[in-house]
């Protein structure tokens, strides 16, 4: 593959991958409950759901999600719901309890809540159906380019998941008492909350 669509792909790709959004609001969450770690490994959940996402575009398969309103629309709406209902857990989390996710239960939990917002949210395959076709070279082997340029995108993805966590590490200091720790889980339910507000907005390009 040639190295100027390479130059222009991987700043834009890595501005995709650094926008504030649902699964970097989670990691930020998890992170300041649950420890730099733990989010981290959570967050491959994500990269799962958003490599499945890649194979469809590659395959063609994302246009079915694009001209089928009925599917497009019932993603978009479980999406939505599963938001709420992490934000609805998060208002209602006792900020006195000591969170741990040691156990292999506690982290397959998060890694699967990762999957399910990644792969809820119906914009995402699209962005992979529209976006990464403009940086693959006609003439070249599609199957070859498709699969370096989601390589990129998966690996800014995990720096991405680390730099959240990061950031919710050093939160978790500033909010290490009770009272902190209510107000912090209070306002990242609001931000979600907020994300599937904006999801159920969302309309098919």
């Amino acid at each position: 593959m040639d190295l100027a669509p390479l130059a222009l792909f991987l700043p834009a790709c890595f501005a995709l991958n650094m926008a504030p959004g649902p699964n970097n609001l989670l990691s930020v969450s998890n992170a300041t409950r649950y420890g730099y770690r733990t989010s981290c490994l959570a967050g491959l959940g994500r990269l799962l759901a958003f490599a499945g996402m890649i194979a469809l575009a590659s395959a063609g398969l994302a246009v079915v999600l694009q001209t089928s309103e009925l599917l497009f629309y019932g993603i978009k709406i479980l999406g939505a719901a599963y938001l709420f209902y992490l934000a609805y857990q998060l208002w209602r989390a006792d900020p006195r309890q000591v969170e741990t996710a040691t156990s292999k239960v506690g982290l397959w939990a998060l890694a699967r809540q990762e999957f399910l917002v990644a792969a809820g949210n119906p914009k995402a395959i699209l962005i992979f159906t529209a976006f990464l076709p403009q940086f693959v070279v006609p003439g070249q082997p599609i199957t070859a380019q498709f699969a370096l340029l989601g390589a990129m995108f998966l690996a800014l993805e995990w720096v991405a998941i680390n730099a959240y966590a990061y950031m919710g590490l050093h939160m978790r200091r500033w909010f290490a008492e009770p009272k902190g720790k209510r107000l912090f889980n209070r306002c990242c339910a609001g931000l979600l909350s907020a994300a599937a507000a904006v999801l159920l907005t969302a309309r098919r390009a």
